[in-house]
């Protein structure tokens, strides 16, 4: 397996908003687990998708990030949601080629990418890692902290939220389990059966 840290450095400063400078590392743990349990996905291929999939969010207004991407009413499928996979694509074009990485990789990387918030299905065995590994992160007590200030909701009323909303979009198995452990451990810390 490569090294990640030179794409990690590479991609650096997109990662200084929306918080994604933790988001992307924790997502990035979670791709490494699955990665692991599939030996014939491309691990290179997956790696690469988590740390760039959401550095399109660097090209978008932050007001308009928090305002149209998660509290509009249907801010899966707005505007800034289409714009930051776009942007993604983009960027991740500009990192991947100042690290040599071969065209086709880097395009394969932009199919992942484009899409992998909109899309309601996986187009790849490494799509649906990135696509879990990118939702896996909310079920974990920083993960909670962070989504109930761009949500605007309570701990308790989010982690109901990954129960009902998110662990039904999971594709694979182990990430279901992964998901619902990490849930029950910040439910505990969270103290959300009293708060």
């Amino acid at each position: 397996m490569t090294n990640y840290q030179e794409i990690f450095k590479a991609a650096e400063k997109y990662m200084r908003v929306r918080k994604n400078d933790v988001h992307i590392p924790l997502s990035f743990d979670y791709a490494l687990r699955l990665i692991e349990k599939y030996p014939d996905a491309d691990a290179d291929l997956a790696a690469a998708g988590i740390i760039l999939h959401d550095i399109g969010w660097y090209s978008i207004d932050e007001d308009d990030i928090f305002k149209k991407g998660f509290q509009s009413e249907n801010f899966m499928q707005s505007d800034v949601r289409y714009l930051h996979e776009s942007e993604g694509v983009r960027l991740s074009k500009e990192v991947l080629s100042s690290l040599n990485y071969p065209t086709e990789f880097i395009e394969k990387v932009g199919v992942i990418i484009d899409g992998h918030d909109t899309r309601t299905f996986a187009k790849s065995l490494e799509d649906e890692i990135v696509r879990d590994a990118d939702k896996l992160w909310r079920f974990t007590v920083t993960g909670v902290s962070i989504a109930c200030d761009w949500f605007k909701q309570t701990p308790s009323r989010y982690c109901n939220r990954l129960e009902t909303d998110i662990i039904p979009q999971l594709h694979l198995p182990e990430s279901i389990e992964m998901a619902k452990a990490d849930l029950a451990q910040t439910r505990k810390a969270l103290l959300c059966d009293v708060l």
